[in-house]
């Protein structure tokens, strides 16, 4: 393998490259390690815990808000509800790639906090609407400034963490999912119960969310920085601690030069269009688990409080799954492909008894669902795939926006298999998340074996001098081009 020169272009160079030199040839401990670790995790974790908390709950308010009279108050018909699951992510998927690109060219913390003060005020502006036209803009504007949210949170597990830590701490704040699921519905429960008030009950649900949105991006845009070597919270000597820690990654930092060879490659690798098929498919059951979920369960005979109570245990299927999960694959390295298999086998089970079971057995179509939380976990892992195992910055962050481009077309798709004239019984919604599992199914072994015979092929070589690929990562070099890179499994 080529090594960088030290005449290398300045471009090339991590936005961390120097204090990382200063690191070379300091005696730097497993405990001092150890020490850094846990002040990052009790920095960064709990700020990304409570923003994906919020995004979850922000976009899934109408679930919330759908029992107390939002179609109603807002003159929905037919599909209109439908559209407004999918508009949301119209709005996230024009917004994906230049998002992802802001992301690498501007301070990573401030911007993700300044975005979500403006959703929160937009989720605020939702008791004004009165038509679909107007709920659908509302919406739309809404996924545009979520949008910066998954991948934004991507890039920061592979700046401050190294990659056998990313697991367990990206399901730290992802198992937000499962606590938003379970506690959401009782929370829109009790703020739909408001009474004495002009104001109809749907339009707390935006009002206390958007809010409580507001105050937390004003906390991050103080707390939350944007990397190691600018961090107030640790000295000079643990932010040198920091930096040499993640370089280990073999893909360096941070870059925030754009280069065009690597958004070559991107569109070339066939990783890429990977992560995309699973993404969709992935995706397309999503809403049954999110903007139909009250709908769903109310089918099965449930009364409005019930509906709410009766979504506790999926999320709790969901809370544990990541978490349980996300230890395994730190704990034992290698197995997150196994595990995304595990994960989505458990799913492709409770869709095929969706499908299967009659409608008048309707605790066991409920159990079926409960099952398909388990969806969570094989996704999750995916975006380990791209902050683990794609290196070169602009090559990141265009393979994170192509992986979210998915994730927006299975959300466009998933709520239109919702035909409201198949209403409760929706078989066609759940053909549909059958055949989703079963693609992104075939996506995880296909990647599996693509890396693990890459792995292969480069230990066969003896491509694997540590000094060396640590320094191309600094250098801005890809997973393709460093021959010292080893895919995590």
């Amino acid at each position: 393998m080529e090594v960088p020169s030290s005449a290398a272009s300045t471009r090339d160079l991590d936005d961390t490259y120097n204090v990382y030199k200063s690191t070379i040839g300091t005696d730097i401990t497993p405990e001092e390690e150890k020490n850094v670790l846990r002040k990052i995790d009790r920095r960064i974790v709990p700020i990304l815990f409570v923003i994906y908390m919020l995004q979850y709950l922000d976009k899934n308010s109408i679930n919330f808000a759908s029992v107390y009279g939002l179609q109603a108050g807002t003159n929905l018909h037919g599909q209109d509800y439908s559209w407004l699951g999918s508009i949301f992510y119209f709005g996230y998927l024009v917004s994906m790639f230049p998002a992802s690109y802001l992301l690498q060219i501007l301070p990573i913390g401030k911007f993700t906090s300044i975005t979500t003060i403006l959703w929160g005020f937009v989720l605020m502006t939702t008791p004004l609407c009165r038509s679909f036209a107007g709920i659908a803009t509302n919406r739309f504007f809404l996924g545009l400034l979520e949008a910066i949210v998954n991948p934004s949170f991507v890039f920061i597990m592979s700046i401050w963490y190294t990659a056998e830590e990313q697991p367990l701490r990206l399901e730290s704040y992802y198992c937000t999912n499962g606590i938003a699921t379970m506690f959401g519905g009782l929370i829109g429960y009790a703020v739909g119960n408001i009474h004495g008030s002009t104001l109809q009950q749907w339009m707390y649900v935006f009002l206390i969310f958007g809010a409580i949105s507001i105050v937390s991006g004003v906390g991050a845009l103080m707390f939350l920085p944007d990397l190691p070597a600018t961090a107030s919270f640790l000295n000079e000597r643990e932010r040198g601690v920091a930096i040499f820690r993640v370089a280990r990654n073999r893909q360096g930092v941070k870059n925030h030069h754009f280069r065009r060879y690597q958004a070559v490659q991107c569109a070339k690798d066939p990783k890429t269009w990977i992560l995309f098929v699973m993404a969709v498919g992935a995706q397309i059951p999503n809403s049954a688990l999110t903007s139909f979920a009250s709908i769903i369960i109310s089918s099965f005979s449930f009364d409005t409080l019930g509906t709410q109570y009766m979504q506790i245990p999926g999320g709790a299927v969901q809370f544990l799954a990541l978490i349980s999960g996300g230890y395994l694959c730190t704990k034992f390295p290698n197995i997150r492909c196994i595990t995304m298999v595990v994960a989505n086998s458990v799913c492709i089970l409770g869709a095929a008894l969706l499908v299967g079971l009659p409608s008048s057995n309707k605790w066991g179509r409920l159990v079926a669902l409960w099952l398909c939380y388990g969806q969570g976990l094989g996704f999750s892992m995916s975006l380990t795939m791209v902050s683990s195992n794609v290196a070169g910055y602009t090559k990141k962050q265009l393979t994170a926006a192509v992986l979210f481009t998915g994730y927006c077309v299975g959300n466009i798709i998933g709520p239109q298999t919702f035909i409201s004239s198949e209403a409760p019984g929706y078989h066609s919604a759940y053909i549909a998340m059958l055949v989703g599992y079963t693609v992104k199914l075939v996506m995880i072994v296909i990647l599996y074996i693509y890396m693990y015979r890459e792995n292969k092929k480069r230990d066969a070589a003896g491509d694997a001098d540590d000094y060396d690929a640590v320094e191309a990562g600094m250098h801005d070099m890809t997973e393709l081009d460093n021959k010292g890179f080893r895919y995590s499994l």
